[in-house]
């Protein structure tokens, strides 16, 4: 019996770690990790013992034998990654390297600005190392995890099981949470980068890319026409979005059509919430308030759109299989013949969606795959969106083997109340830092920005990547750190009690882990009422008031009232 990789990977690598036979590969240091789309397991190596499947923080790993027919394709997978890369040189086990020790004893202290999973990842890394006496992890938002609270996808409930290791990091004895706190925001209240740097030996930035990459075309403003990041955080529960306009219903949306710009994972997911049934959707923690949206919606294709070919699609091989996987919607192909002859994973996939046929008169809503086409024009009658002019486009190989798509004048209209943006996310400036407009990240060298700043994650790298790639990047960042601590940082002036007094000063509903672990309680409490994993709380106020701590049992009251009975 082997074990199979089911799902698209989240890289962290800790599979590889546990395995005892070093049968999964890439693994970190080898050629493709990181980039490659998943870990794969060679069945000809693998012992079955499954220390892989305990590692693996998203439930991915399954035993050969325990497949289901729609997972079947993955078993292909991971033997044709082994028949292109045999990793002959592989040795018996995986390579851990010994840990660090630093040559000053700190303790050090060090100050982690956004808690989503490179923030932790990177605190995580910062506490295996003794020399560190306290990381503090800084969110604006009262909730931590980041894009996987706010950013998977509710129907993939595995890919969130990731938080399971970020409970265990939060609840290590040297790491503190300051929620809910604002830090360079251009306000008086704010915690400014000085503040910090007067109180931590170094300061590690984790933000993210919030913001969304223009299409560069008229009409893209148009009410109705929304960025993936932005219909993304609407339907999982972001605070921020729950006001977004989003045009399903019969009167806003008459056509019953959507469209999604760009072909990447986010697309798919962004199509997958737009057309699955309600009563699927109502067994995952999709907000309240959009799952009420949705149960309402008129919209029944959803139309994804890519300028080049199926073997440039971006969306990955893993999250294909599972789209071809679902039974409760229709999945149409639309593109050239002549373009899926390619002998590719992706070509041969939907080659095979391609050729399926869909039943006459079926009351499934359908995602439509569209391939070399790109929207030139969004079109809209007083200010809302009523449509998307399309462009067929010709698709031209360069002398290095790359396709570049080149729209040509064959143009058609697509009637569609929604359009979605999913054209990548774009880092923003930081207040304090450097800002390269054209990668959108912030300038650093392996993670340094200057000695005692640091970066990690997207505004280091870029978008790109899987939940895991931010641990190898962490560790990058983390070894940088270690480096300038090792060479002698400025010590801090202020203390760990002074920050938090700061803090609690300038942020009187700042919460810390208890007060994210009532949050934590109810929302699972009342999902748990309704049948599901949990209900989002999305409203700021109410997340406060229901991580508020229990009142203080009134000790001499008790007393008086215990003697009087006894009296």
């Amino acid at each position: 019996m082997a074990y199979v990789v089911t799902q698209s990977c989240c890289a962290d690598a800790s599979c590889v770690v546990a395995c005892p036979v070093n049968c999964i590969h890439p693994a970190p240091g080898e050629p493709g990790f990181g980039t490659t789309e998943m870990v794969y397991v060679d069945a000809t190596a693998c012992v079955g013992c499954g220390a892989c499947a305990t590692a693996c923080p998203v439930g991915a790993m399954v035993p050969d034998a325990a497949l289901t027919t729609k997972q079947l394709p993955f078993l292909e997978l991971n033997a044709a990654y082994y028949d292109a890369f045999p990793h002959a040189d592989r040795t018996p086990v995986a390579l851990v390297p010994q840990q660090r020790r630093l040559t000053r004893t700190g303790p050090f202290r060090v100050a982690v600005i956004g808690a989503g999973p490179a923030g932790l990842y990177t605190a995580d890394e910062l506490l295996k190392h003794p020399e560190v006496g306290g990381v503090d992890v800084y969110d604006r938002l009262r909730t931590p995890y980041g894009l996987v609270r706010h950013g998977v996808a509710p129907d993939h409930a595995s890919t969130k099981l990731v938080t399971r290791l970020f409970e265990a990091i939060e609840r290590q004895p040297r790491f503190r949470y300051f929620l809910d706190v604002e830090v360079g925001a251009p306000d008086s209240t704010s915690i400014t980068l000085a503040d910090l740097r007067s109180h931590y030996d170094a300061v590690v930035y984790a933000v993210g890319a919030s913001a969304d990459r223009s299409l560069g075309i008229p009409g893209e403003d148009l009410a109705g026409s929304v960025p993936a990041t932005a219909l993304v955080g609407w339907y999982n529960g972001h605070p921020e979005q729950q006001d977004l306009d989003v045009p399903l219903g019969p009167v806003s949306n008459p056509s019953g059509r959507a469209v999604v710009v760009g072909n990447g994972n986010v697309a798919l997911d962004v199509a997958r919430i737009l057309a699955r049934p309600v009563e699927v959707l109502e067994r995952t923690d999709l907000a309240p308030g959009p799952l009420d949206q949705l149960r309402a919606s008129n919209v029944r294709e959803v139309v994804v759109l890519g300028r080049r070919g199926p073997a440039q699609a971006a969306f990955t091989v893993p999250e294909l299989i599972g789209l071809a996987a679902l039974d409760d919607i229709d999945v149409v192909v639309d593109v050239d013949p002549a373009l899926l002859t390619g002998d590719d994973q992706r070509s041969a996939l939907l080659r095979d969606l391609a050729e399926r046929p869909v039943a006459d008169g079926s009351d499934k809503r359908r995602i439509v795959l569209s391939f070399a086409v790109s929207p030139v024009e969004v079109i809209g009658t007083d200010g809302r969106v009523t449509g998307v002019r399309v462009a067929r486009n010709r698709l031209v190989e360069e002398t290095d083997g790359s396709v570049r798509a080149e729209a040509t004048y064959d143009t058609f209209v697509l009637d569609a109340g929604l359009v979605v943006r999913s054209v990548g996310h774009r880092g923003t400036p930081v207040a304090g830092l450097p800002f390269d407009e054209r990668t959108a990240t912030v300038p650093n060298h392996e993670g340094r920005v200057e000695p005692g700043v640091y970066v990690v994650g997207w505004i280091k790298r870029g978008p790109v990547g899987f939940i895991g790639t931010n641990k190898t990047d962490a560790q990058e960042t983390v070894e940088t750190i270690l480096d300038d601590l090792d060479a002698g940082l400025p010590a801090p002036s202020g203390t760990a009690a002074a920050i938090a007094s700061l803090v609690a000063e300038r942020h009187t509903d700042a919460a810390d882990l208890a007060a994210w672990q009532r949050l934590d309680a109810a929302e699972r409490e009342r999902g748990a009422r309704a049948g599901r994993p949990r209900a989002k709380i999305t409203d700021v106020a109410e997340q406060r008031s229901v991580a508020a701590p229990p009142a203080a049992v009134r000790r001499r009251g008790l007393l008086r009232r215990t003697v009087s009975l006894t009296s």
